[in-house]
């Protein structure tokens, strides 16, 4: 089909690069831009408990009814709908909690599209009492329940939608079987939440950023629902005592608040360090098994954050029993918020199951990935069947090969890490493969076997990995694995690529004792091109990279909490030791599983995508 046969059908102005001519169908039946929007403001609904809180209601004036899209996030309600361009993340008016979704697009078409200021947040009534906690995934089962039973302009049918927080919230909530959900579609997600903020048993700082994200008009702490005021001093005052938090004066405003009111979920999230029952409640990994709609799961090749195993974790998860496919979606190079990148791919979904039109969305294989370098193509399964598992080997003089030492007794290398209190350098360890003489691909899990010793009970280890151009520039390819040495591995659960580690518990490390720390890396999607390198960088902190010279905000961007304690690090990496990084070599990816563009192109991968080294 040409572009403008494609747009006359369809009702659309562009093509969308993630579309294949074989599997996109029916387009004369897509929902088209017909209607004009009313909009209903602060709309009260009541909680079963009969807490209101209100909601904007924006709905198509020419249908009597039509199917519901329900945005839900504390993030405040009003702002979502705000004018001003869509905006990348270098712009100053940039703002992550603009999240909700493309309001116009979906009203136009004939939807519903509703987003509530959740209990506590903006106008409603009740407690806010942190994000994704249990009571607010039961207050929107009864919003659904709500739009679908009780809301004039409603035909009966529910759906979720959103990015982020507006994702993450979907499964926990569709784990409730609110009768009115017909599907959902998490646009990024996370199925565990203590390894989002705890990434590796690692404490970060990525967390304070919910309370100028959310508009709370009365923040409470989880915590002092689980504690008697008693306990909940005492674990405050032992929390405290952590040298690694003590030192922060930022942290000492949040603990010497009373009665606690300053930053509460990250007070929460300070009071459990280890993984428990309040990580739990807020983990969709544990509810899959109750889980009945179908799910679109997407994601990015995430180079910083832990976005793109958990979606993986949940298309591999049997528990999640329902039909499910996955995206891995967006292009290299960051996103725009309000996100309309996905509009057309969750308008073919949203059609499909609240309208029935057959888009043919079904029929296309279920894991649709952008390979960074080449584009779109399909796969059947995760991690891919013909991966080829390579280990690349750290060596000494910084080099990394296919090949291990020949040599044992090898000196290690180190390194000293000193707490930012007395300092502002961060030393770091770097391991770069020689320039690639034929195109590589990586796709899947990555992880680091890294044999070491420490001069500490305790440590962190943060793990970054880059890819160099031909013209030498530092692209960063997986900014995120970290790992606290006191969390044990866990054999049991542990998987190829996919390390388990048991985050309910610090054993000490012995100091100077050589071990094995096995470390979760991003999953990776890339064509490494000939005259491109992939360099390791390990160290024990970040380096405030994105700060030099400003001295606003630097705790919510510190990234992983330092060690206020001055630790050596020795890296072993010779015959006896054998640390190396294990990666997903993909040899040859067959010509059909390249997605087909509209204007009559072929594959998008090209020759020698996949080429061996």
């Amino acid at each position: 089909m040409m572009l403008e046969d494609f747009t006359k059908a369809s009702g659309l102005t562009k093509i969308p690069p993630y579309w294949d001519r074989r599997y996109t169908k029916n387009l004369d039946k897509l929902s088209k831009p017909r209607y004009t929007m009313v909009f209903e403001e602060n709309v009260e609904i009541a909680m079963r408990d009969g807490v209101k809180i209100y909601a904007d209601i924006y709905r198509p004036a020419e249908l009597d009814k039509a199917p519901v899209l329900l945005s839900w996030a504390d993030y405040g309600k009003t702002m979502q709908a705000m004018k001003r361009g869509a905006l990348p993340g270098s712009s100053l008016y940039f703002d992550h909690s603009l999240e909700a979704g493309d309001i116009e697009f979906f009203v136009q078409r004939g939807y519903v599209f509703v987003i509530p200021d959740p209990r506590g947040i903006g106008m409603s009534e009740g407690e806010f009492l942190g994000v994704y906690n249990p009571q607010e995934q039961e207050d929107a089962y009864d919003v659904i329940e709500w739009l679908g039973a009780k809301y004039g302009h409603s035909d009966g049918k529910v759906a979720m939608l959103g990015y982020s927080y507006y994702g993450i919230i979907q499964m926990l909530v569709a784990a409730l079987q609110p009768p009115h959900l017909t599907c959902i579609m998490p646009l990024s997600y996370t199925d565990d939440y203590y390894q989002h903020g705890y990434y590796g048993g690692v404490a970060n700082t990525y967390m304070t950023m919910y309370w100028e994200l959310c508009p709370a008009n009365n923040p409470v702490t989880w915590s002092s629902k689980m504690y008697s005021e008693e306990e909940m001093k005492k674990r405050m005052k032992e929390v405290q005592k952590d040298p690694d938090i003590a030192i922060i004066s930022y942290f000492n405003k949040i603990f010497n608040t009373w009665p606690p009111k300053y930053h509460t979920f990250y007070l929460d999230y300070l009071l459990h360090p280890e993984d428990g029952p309040f990580w739990a409640q807020r983990s969709a990994k544990n509810v899959y098994d109750k889980v009945k709609v179908p799910t679109y799961l997407k994601c990015g090749w995430a180079p910083t954050g832990r976005w793109s195993a958990p979606v993986f974790n949940a298309m591999n998860a049997k528990e999640l029993d329902v039909y499910k496919r996955c995206g891995v979606m967006e292009a290299y190079g960051g996103m725009e918020l309000p996100y309309r990148f996905m509009n057309e791919e969750c308008l073919r979904w949203y059609d499909h199951w609240m309208k029935g039109v057959d888009t043919g969305i079904l029929e296309e294989p279920r894991y649709k990935m952008n390979i960074i370098g080449r584009g779109y193509r399909y796969e059947h399964e995760y991690p891919l069947a013909r991966t080829e598992w390579k280990k690349l080997f750290l060596r000494t003089f910084g080099q990394m090969r296919w090949e291990s030492d020949p040599e044992g007794n090898l000196p290690p290398d180190s390194f000293t890490h000193r707490p930012p209190n007395i300092t502002t350098k961060v030393e770091t360890l770097v391991y770069r493969t020689d320039r690639f003489s034929k195109p590589m691909e990586f796709t899947g899990p990555v992880e680091l076997h890294l044999f070491a010793s420490i001069d500490a009970p305790d440590a962190n280890f943060i793990v970054k990995m880059w890819q160099i151009t031909q013209g030498g520039t530092r692209m960063p390819l997986c900014r995120t694995g970290s790992l606290k040495a006191s969390h044990r591995l866990d054999p049991a659960r542990s998987q190829i690529g996919r390390p388990a580690h048991d985050h309910t518990k610090r054993v000490p490390v012995t100091p100077g004792e050589i071990r094995e720390y096995t470390i979760e890396i991003n999953p990776i999607g890339m064509v490494f091109d000939p005259g491109t390198c992939l360099e390791l960088e390990i160290k024990a902190m970040d380096s405030f990279e994105h700060q030099d010279g400003t001295w606003m905000g630097k705790v919510g961007n510190m990234g992983p909490i330092p060690s206020a304690t001055t630790i050596n690090y020795k890296i072993y990496r010779d015959k006896d030791y054998q640390s190396y990084v294990l990666l997903p070599l993909i040899p040859s990816t067959p010509g059909e599983n390249w997605l087909q563009s509209f204007d009559g192109g072929g594959s998008f991968g090209g020759s020698g995508a996949g080429a061996t080294h």
